[in-house]
């Protein structure tokens, strides 16, 4: 177990430490808020908002940033910071500056704000604190960020939902770039080193779908088990699975990253299952999916020509921090 999780800390380590804790850096943007802007944001913790997510282009419940002020609007991002790794913060940041992109290959005029970079939306479930429970959520149009914290910890990091569209800028100053890169490449990186008879127990389909499977369901659920097992794989091709697996872990600070890894681990890397449907190469629609009893990770690259991304990760007992927060208070409030 400990040479997985030394391979985890090893592609962290790029991570610069958090300068303040999600719940300081919450306060401070909430802080910073009028009475108007603080109602819109925050709602009761058990408020059944929280479990409200999608990650299409829709007006959002919760304070978007294009209704902040210049010290406000930093004090957002720095939150978007605290609660993710520097990559990942770098590709959340990415994805919402996508849409003025995205509005231009649209060719929507200045007055239409169907893309917009301010329509990302910052909502608190509960008061932030070092000590209790509570939750916050920032959403919009490819991001889907939710966390839950008791007493001054992290319990809960999903569902995390990044996407991209472009997936490869087409044309421009920045043509050719890709903000899920390493999640593409992996992907048929570890198809293409499986074997043939590999490949027949990967493959599940010829076409993928057309989205991820679990949608925005409160729940992720899927009928069947299918792919190759971790335990199927050479020590090449599963040094090259913890890779790809690794790219969507180390979206979260390193000590969250780290105990996520380890509940994965725990739930036995051997029971890890590598699906592949669609298309073997880029520009054809293309899927996969990684998973074992604790996690849940999809990739779906089918809309727009094959040039469209969602990615989602999913923690199969604790989406929401649902299995932490009924230990919590079991504990804290017993006999209710």
């Amino acid at each position: 177990m400990k040479r997985y999780l030394l391979l985890l800390s090893v592609c962290c380590c790029c991570c610069t430490a958090l300068a303040q804790a999600p719940w300081q850096a919450a306060n401070r943007f909430i802080t910073a808020l009028d009475a108007s802007q603080r109602a819109k944001a925050s709602f009761s913790f058990d408020d059944a908002e929280r479990y409200n997510w999608f990650f299409v282009p829709i007006d959002r419940k919760g304070l978007p940033l294009k209704e902040l002020t210049a010290a406000q609007h930093q004090a957002a991002l720095d939150l978007l910071r605290a609660s993710l790794s520097e990559e990942g913060s770098q590709k959340a940041l990415a994805i919402i500056q996508l849409e003025i992109l995205l509005k231009e290959l649209e060719n929507r005029g200045p007055d239409d704000h169907y893309r917009d970079p301010g329509k990302y939306y910052f909502s608190f479930f509960g008061t932030p604190a070092a000590a209790g429970a509570w939750a916050w959520r920032i959403e919009g149009h490819h991001l889907s960020l939710h966390f839950s914290s008791v007493n001054g910890k992290v319990v809960s990091g999903t569902p995390t939902f990044f996407g991209s569209n472009p997936a490869r800028i087409p044309k421009g100053a920045d043509e050719g770039k890709m903000i899920l890169q390493a999640e593409a490449e992996l992907g048929f990186q570890l198809l293409e080193s499986l074997t043939p008879e590999q490949q027949k127990k990967a493959i599940v389909s010829d076409r993928a779908p057309h989205d991820i499977l679990t949608g925005n369901s409160r729940k992720a659920l899927l009928q069947k088990e299918e792919g190759i097992l971790f335990a199927e794989l050479t020590k090449a091709q599963q040094q090259l699975y913890l890779r790809l697996l690794g790219q969507y872990v180390r979206n979260y600070p390193l000590g969250f990253s780290r105990e996520f890894m380890e509940k994965i681990e725990k739930a036995g890397l051997d029971h890890l299952r590598f699906a592949w449907a669609g298309g073997r190469k880029w520009g054809e629609g293309h899927y996969y999916r990684l998973q074992n009893a604790a996690v849940l990770v999809e990739y779906d690259c089918t809309q727009n020509n094959a040039n469209h991304i969602h990615t989602v990760v999913r923690d199969l007992s604790n989406d929401f921090g649902e299995d932490v927060l009924q230990k919590h208070y079991r504990q804290e409030h017993p006999g209710h």
